[in-house]
């Protein structure tokens, strides 16, 4: 089977299209996510060089793991693609979020937890439909390897971070509240895989990684500053620390409580804002 950017795509889609895997696994069975964006990079790529001046050393390139996890095969950056896609959340989770002020709604949690089952369900599909037509790949998040850091500039970080990775892949640029404004907005989840194949890269339409910020790039908006219910966010950029405490115990507990499963989650800086569903502009803030 001849393998492409398409194929790769609708696979992807299908997937989340289709599957009775895609859900909040609620009463009514709700979809966890709504159609995919699939974006491309190769390996080779210079910025995955550049993460580890920007998050940290730790921070692998896609050669680099890859060869963790395939330390038989002798591959080059430029033999390797990353597959990038957004997950955005449905119409009715986003809507469900934006009326709250301090904990989660019932679906968002949902998506934070069972939609991330969904997600690594994807990324497992992805890895074994490659595997079948004779394709290594590996989906870095879930290698046994992969662990949290500490970066000097941000605090939490990673070896691999689903986030930069969809930057490089064109999928996106960083807001104030560090979560990655696509052109479905941020109000999404985010996997990605990397495989020993070649497909074109996604262009990068924007030129630094801040561009679809209104407040980086205007000096204006601000809303998920007083979206956040412990003033984690300021001009200064996140507090993850203080935002992670809200995360649990404090929502896990909500979660639990009142919603009567395991969870945890937030994203009111996801929601309510201009940013929620789209690439924003001036006159949205």
């Amino acid at each position: 089977m001849n393998i492409t950017s398409q194929t790769i795509e609708k696979t992807i889609q299908d997937y989340i299209d289709t599957s009775p895997e895609n859900t909040l696994q609620n009463e009514a069975n709700e979809k966890a996510f709504d159609t995919p964006l699939v974006g491309f990079a190769t390996g080779a790529d210079p910025i995955f060089v550049d993460y580890k001046t920007h998050v940290g050393p730790f921070h692998w390139t896609p050669a680099e793991a890859f060869a963790i996890a395939f330390p038989d095969l002798h591959v080059l950056p430029d033999d390797l693609t990353v597959i990038t896609y957004i997950l955005p959340q449905t119409r009715a989770t986003k809507s469900d979020n934006r009326q709250e002020t301090r904990f989660p709604s019932e679906r968002w949690a949902r998506a934070r937890i069972f939609g991330e089952e969904v997600n690594e369900k994807l990324r497992r599909h992805i890895v074994l439909t490659l595997q079948h037509d004779g394709i290594a790949a590996v989906a870095p998040s879930l290698m046994t390897q992969w662990e949290m850091k500490n970066s000097e500039k941000y605090g939490y970080a990673s070896t691999w971070s689903e986030r930069h990775a969809a930057h490089a892949c064109g999928l996106g640029t960083f807001g104030l509240c560090d979560g990655l404004i696509t052109p479905f907005g941020k109000a999404m989840r985010v996997g990605s895989v990397i495989a020993d194949i070649h497909i074109t890269p996604t262009e990068r339409t924007y030129d630094n990684h801040r561009a679809y910020c209104l407040y980086f790039s205007k000096g204006i908006c601000k809303k998920c500053v007083s979206r956040c219910p412990v003033g984690a966010i300021s001009e200064a950029g996140k507090d993850k620390v203080k935002c992670f405490g809200h995360l649990k115990p404090v929502t896990a507990d909500h979660v639990k409580t009142h919603y009567g499963f395991d969870g945890y989650g937030c994203g009111l800086c996801q929601t309510g804002v201009p940013c929620e569903s789209k690439i924003p502009l001036p006159p949205d803030a």
